[in-house]
């Protein structure tokens, strides 16, 4: 099968975020060769099935860009491994069995094309949602009314999707010595507030995302035994959901603790296809399950409509021994086809 051959390729190459120069030259020549008009920016590339102004045009979307691989690996993470229907290597199943079907399926409709123009854009930085990645180039494409972003979903559609706001968190006390119980622990104070984030309940829950999910994951304080730390320093993962702007999260999250607050970012917005859009015939008359996605992607970045749909399953992303089965690659090449023939505008 011509797509796992692709993917195998992929596999062998490294293509960390922000190092993906390997696989965008791989793919690149790839489609050059199938007689695509290809342009790239940064390690991000791009071609289109046609350009008729008269047209909609819609983006097909997915990353090259690969998670370092974890501990666990009993097999060479860049040595791609065939046993019976599965596909081992890294990042074969996030996302590059989505990128080779979107390839494939793109490839494909280019002889019959739908009544829309198309754009397939492989992207870079995805898992870090770097600024290098597909935010640096939605402005240098045609204006687009829809977009599929291919990340394993088993072919279901996702329709909403979270998105994310990491926080850090300063709790300012006074430093002394612990012997003399001198000083204000700022320990004691984080841990007030992480308590108090513990148990925020946020008073909008989403139908599609259900509730704003707050996480605190790293904390860190102190020099050495028998200081009393004049500062505590934590990090909260922030799931946001329709329900909330970012900037209305950001300002409940403040209003709950005494620490300061401040955001890394609040550009990774939670993103749902408007009921109204005319990608929900298509949806229901091709039998498609939906859902509302927890994991954050590139459609956070994107001021369209989109959804979320691709081959494999989230579950298996950033683990040792990551897999596709071929039979999920050539079934996504399939869905890709099918949902975009059914599309209207």
């Amino acid at each position: 099968m011509i797509a796992v051959d692709l993917l195998k390729q992929m596999i062998s190459i490294p293509s960390f975020s922000k190092e993906e120069s390997g696989t965008a030259d791989l793919l690149t020549d790839y489609l050059e060769k199938q007689g695509c008009r290809v342009k790239r920016k940064g390690n991000n590339i791009w071609t289109s099935s046609a350009e008729d102004p008269g047209k909609p045009n819609i983006l097909i979307n997915s990353h090259h860009d690969t998670v370092r691989p974890v501990s666990g690996w009993k097999t060479d993470p860049f040595e791609p491994l065939e046993q019976g229907d599965k596909l081992i290597g890294l990042g074969s199943n996030d996302a590059g069995a989505s990128v080779v079907a979107l390839i494939h399926a793109f490839l494909e409709l280019k002889s019959t094309p739908p009544p829309f123009n198309i754009t397939l854009l492989l992207s870079a930085e995805e898992e870090i949602s770097g600024k290098g990645g597909v935010e640096s180039v939605l402005d240098q494409l045609p204006q687009i009314q829809f977009g599929i972003v291919g990340e394993p979903t088993s072919m279901k559609v996702a329709v909403a999707e979270k998105g994310l706001i990491v926080v850090d968190g300063v709790a300012s006390g006074k430093s002394g010595h612990a012997a003399r119980n001198e000083g204000d622990n700022a320990i004691y104070k984080a841990l007030k507030d992480i308590e108090l984030l513990k148990h925020l309940k946020f008073a909008k829950v989403s139908n599609l995302l259900g509730p704003v999910k707050v996480s605190v994951t790293q904390i860190e304080a102190g020099t050495q035994h028998n200081v009393v730390p004049g500062h505590c320093h934590f990090v909260i993962d922030v799931r946001t959901t329709d329900s909330y702007t970012n900037e209305e999260v950001m300002d409940i999250l403040q209003n709950t603790t005494k620490s300061q607050l401040t955001p890394r970012s609040l550009r990774l917005n939670s993103s749902g296809l408007p009921s109204d859009h005319t990608a929900w015939p298509t949806i229901k008359e091709l039998g498609l399950k939906t859902y509302g996605s927890p994991t954050l992607s590139d459609q956070a970045l994107m001021s369209f409509p989109t959804v979320k749909m691709g081959p494999g399953e989230s579950s298996r992303s950033h683990t040792a021994g990551e897999f596709i089965k071929k039979s999920e690659i050539e079934e996504g090449i399939k869905g890709y086809k099918r949902f975009l023939n059914h599309l209207r505008f």
